[in-house]
């Protein structure tokens, strides 16, 4: 553990994105020609998956701080007050006054969604906006939305450098890529302790063609192992999978009433990395992950029904 002589020690140091999520749900498919629809509901909360990953770190217990980059605007003030709100150390988010915060425009639907995001200041974030004096307090770092961050990619093999020449264990979950590359993965996987990626994700950074079934998902997990880190990989409603030194695990979610999946792959992280950090075994671990993830849909948005410390603890 690095802890600074000064300062208390930080759990979770998350690096990454922060911005608002506007959840519209309803006649959400559009019909352009000027046709005005009708919503059903209308929701603007916390998003980004650094920072909901920091507030579910945060819900569970662990004493969490951010690194992200966000406008000097109303949005802005929004994302801050939240992360204050769940006990988030948001000293290292930085305000750029000629960029607007980043926003995303999430088209619910039933059995899908579609999402529209303004990234605003969060591509701005690099490897320098991470203190020093932070890195050595904290006991892990985890980077999140890698493919959203190209300043920070740059220098983001070093950081992982810093962090474990810290005494920093590390992880990464990339997200999505929305310009369908995926490049740059496999040279930070010798530098992360775990890696949380989905399914569809691990498939395609192992640069894999096809679905992800479960002979694709087997040979991108051997490919990612191979690299050195464990994997713990989101598997939507049938819960978690993983690899480590015993080979593959699995994990089942806890059935639900889901109102919406919208962050839950981030509170998967916090839950996962609640175990981690308590030196639970990965099995476990993984188990926490599953539930946390499936806990965090029983309400709008990702953050408003996080798993609490209580709720993982009674899962064995």
């Amino acid at each position: 553990m690095a802890a600074g002589a000064a300062e208390p020690p930080i759990d979770v140091l998350v690096v990454g994105d922060a911005n608002p999520d506007l959840l519209l749900r309803g006649d959400v498919v559009p019909r352009f020609g000027q046709a005005e629809q009708l919503l059903d509901v209308a929701d603007l909360v916390l998003g980004g998956s650094a920072a909901i990953t920091a507030a579910g770190c945060a819900r569970l217990g662990l004493r969490t701080a951010l690194v992200a980059a966000v406008g000097a605007d109303r949005f802005a003030d929004l994302v801050l007050a939240a992360l204050a709100e769940r006990g988030v150390d948001t000293a290292a988010v930085g305000r750029d006054a000629d960029r607007p915060t980043g926003l995303s425009v999430l088209l619910c639907t039933p059995a899908d969604r579609a999402i529209l995001t303004l990234p605003g200041a969060i591509p701005t974030l690099d490897a320098t906006a991470v203190p020093e004096p932070l890195l050595v307090r904290a006991r892990h770092l985890h980077v999140a939305s890698y493919f959203l961050l190209p300043r920070l990619a740059v220098g983001l093999p070093g950081l992982l450098r810093r962090a474990r020449a810290a005494g920093c264990t590390t992880s990464l979950d990339t997200n999505w890529d929305p310009a369908g590359r995926w490049a740059g993965v496999a040279e930070l996987l010798p530098l992360i302790d775990v890696f949380l990626p989905n399914r569809a994700e691990l498939v395609a950074v192992a640069g894999l063609d096809g679905e992800p079934d479960d002979g694709t998902v087997a040979a991108a997990a051997k490919w990612a192992r191979a690299a050195g880190p464990l994997l713990a990989v989101k598997a939507g409603a049938a819960g978690a999978l993983g690899w480590a030194a015993d080979g593959e695990v699995t994990a089942p979610a806890p059935a639900v009433d889901v109102v919406d999946p919208v962050g839950a792959g981030d509170s998967f992280v916090a839950g996962f990395l609640a175990g981690w950090l308590r030196g639970l075994p990965f099995d476990r671990c993984l188990r926490w992950a599953a539930t946390a993830g499936a806990l965090s849909t029983r309400a709008a948005g990702g953050t408003a029904a996080q798993a609490t410390a209580a709720d993982l603890e009674r899962v064995r």
